[in-house]
């Protein structure tokens, strides 16, 4: 069975970024009969991500009053479950955030784990109210304010940061439920290692960066491997190299935080662009050195497999679908999304909702906004907007 939607090799910026659990990732909020009695919280800001963490740090400093609500039991568990050998593209030296430098050689490349330990002595270190635990199923106007509802139990916010990337729902084509049951069918946020996969044949299906780096981690684990997708270019220099480290300043503080931003009118024109992003670290020769065979597109399913837009169908036994993700913020009731799902905002203050943001949103304000060195401008700038309209003084310089 044929469907016309092909899919192709979407390279992901979420690998530079992670954010926390507190809200829901799927449309599941439904109502749970009474509503709970709510307690007040002059400022909930949800998600303990790096997003998060940072408009903490900055309210904290700033003497707002504040929690941070995440659904998971650790901070930094949105990194642990990621894929066992993912590593940081960015080197240490540009992932530490405001007030607390990335624990590592400089030119390093953390590992996820690394990442998650960070995170949670970055939270220890600057005695941030961070509540565990708490799933937020949805954050909808109440009064002059907002309720924001986790099962049982429900806070009244005056102020709302919901601090979260774009990638919240990993995004499969239709045509995936036609495959074969016996097909299994992983993405990058389900995959943790080789040992999860049947035996036999495995499709990878996109070619940016998570498809490349997964399927090269499948192949090395001796499964054949197959990886659909356009070509992707990748970067010009080797990543980790002389070059790349001469340059990366440049790149990380100049063109992606300065340059690329929305106040100039190259920024702007990027901000409108294409998600996909070079290959940075695997490339395509790495993958088929690894003796991963490269196909073209996967279009559809014909009996049961996946089928290619040369018209070949591939007897596989699993599937790692790194097709992109989707935003995922219909549990945010109210707030105006623009054609492709995400809030419509200037600076992180939500349109026509006061006292609503957003932090670590991509392209926020910047190429960085959604990287580990430039979330905390963003932070820093919303925390200021909170508190103002808490009626504070404010007199903190940013960039």
């Amino acid at each position: 069975m044929k469907n016309a939607s092909a899919v192709g090799g979407l390279s992901l910026l979420e690998s530079l970024v992670e954010e926390g659990d507190a809200g829901v990732r799927l449309e599941t909020a439904r109502s749970r009969g009474p509503a709970p009695e709510p307690e007040h919280v002059p400022v909930v800001v949800i998600g303990a991500g790096q997003a998060g963490l940072s408009v903490g740090y900055h309210l904290a400093r700033l003497g707002v009053e504040f929690r941070i609500l995440d659904g998971a039991e650790r901070v930094g568990d949105s990194w642990r479950r990621r894929w066992a050998s993912l590593r940081l593209f960015s080197a240490a030296r540009f992932d530490g955030l405001d007030g607390m430098p990335f624990p590592a050689p400089r030119e390093s490349f953390p590992t996820k784990d690394q990442m998650a330990d960070y995170l949670e002595a970055y939270a220890r270190k600057f005695e941030l109210p961070v509540e565990l635990g708490v799933k937020v199923e949805r954050l909808l106007r109440h009064g002059s304010g907002y309720r924001v509802v986790a099962g049982d139990r429900a806070y009244q916010a005056d102020q709302v940061v919901v601090a979260m990337a774009n990638y919240q729902r990993p995004r499969v084509p239709e045509f995936a439920r036609h495959l074969d049951p016996g097909v299994l069918q992983l993405d990058p946020v389900s995959y943790r290692d080789p040992g999860q996969l049947r035996d036999g044949a495995v499709l990878v299906v996109g070619a940016g960066n998570s498809g490349a780096e997964i399927s090269l981690d499948l192949a090395q684990a001796g499964h054949q491997t197959y990886l659909s997708g356009r070509d992707v270019q990748a970067l010009p220099f080797r990543h980790g190299g002389r070059v790349a480290r001469m340059v990366s300043p440049f790149l990380f503080q100049v063109v992606f935080h300065r340059l690329l931003t929305l106040k100039t009118p190259i920024g702007r024109r990027a901000s409108q662009g294409g998600r996909t992003t070079p290959l940075i670290r695997t490339t395509m020769q790495h993958v088929r050195a690894a003796g991963v065979q490269r196909v073209p597109r996967t279009i559809g399913v014909r009996d049961g497999m996946p089928e290619l837009e040369d018209g070949r169908v591939l007897p596989v036994r699993n599937v790692v679908w790194c097709t992109g993700f989707e935003p995922g913020f219909s549990w945010v009731e109210g707030v105006p999304l623009d054609a492709h799902g995400e809030p419509r905002q200037v600076r992180g203050a939500a349109e026509g909702m006061p006292g609503l943001y957003f932090v670590g949103l991509h392209f926020l304000y910047a190429m960085s906004s959604s990287m580990l060195n430039g979330v905390g401008r963003d932070a820093q700038f919303v925390a200021e907007r909170i508190a103002e309209r808490a009626g504070r003084a404010v007199a903190v310089e940013h960039g």
